[in-house]
């Protein structure tokens, strides 16, 4: 099973298009336990979906739950820590930076430090398999520059043993 999270109207072929809301296939509340079996997705895409999820331990937790091992996730958001994107859209609830994701990274020190404290709840493991950023700038009605969206896309692989 592949899954685009977020997919809205963004139709991607071979993909399960999950939201919130229709038009997708599955209408889904992904702040909740997410419908799918433990390791039964091989691929997930999330494109300007997870800074609309409130918290960002069960969002990662979930994601890690389903994945198979060896499954992967790209994921992409606003970064947090440059430029408007992250703050500009009130439904943006959780705020994503690169470094966000060694508190998932197997074998990162982040990680290992807090593998068994309760009060991190981290349960995923993952391996950070690219990481990129890239731009883009907003631009008034009359093509001015406004400001500029930062991003960065990140892909994961589950790490189960």
């Amino acid at each position: 099973m592949r899954l685009n999270l977020g997919a809205n109207d963004r139709r991607v072929d071979g993909f399960i298009s999950v939201d919130i809301d229709e038009p997708a296939d599955q209408i889904v509340d992904l702040d909740r336990i997410w419908p799918w079996r433990n390791n039964t997705v091989e691929e997930v895409l999330a494109f300007d979906v997870f800074e609309h999820l409130k918290d960002k331990r069960h969002t990662m937790n979930e994601l890690w739950r389903v994945l198979k091992d060896g499954g992967t996730a790209t994921i992409e958001c606003p970064n947090a820590s440059k430029g408007a994107g992250a703050f500009q859209d009130c439904t943006h609830v959780s705020f994503w930076t690169r470094n966000d994701f060694e508190y998932y990274e197997k074998g990162n020190f982040a990680r290992e430090r807090f593998r068994t404290s309760e009060y991190y709840g981290v349960l995923a493991d993952f391996e950070i398999l690219s990481m990129t950023e890239s731009r883009y700038d907003l631009n008034r009605p009359d093509g001015s520059k406004w400001d500029e969206v930062w991003k960065f896309k990140v892909v994961l692989k589950a790490c189960k043993q």
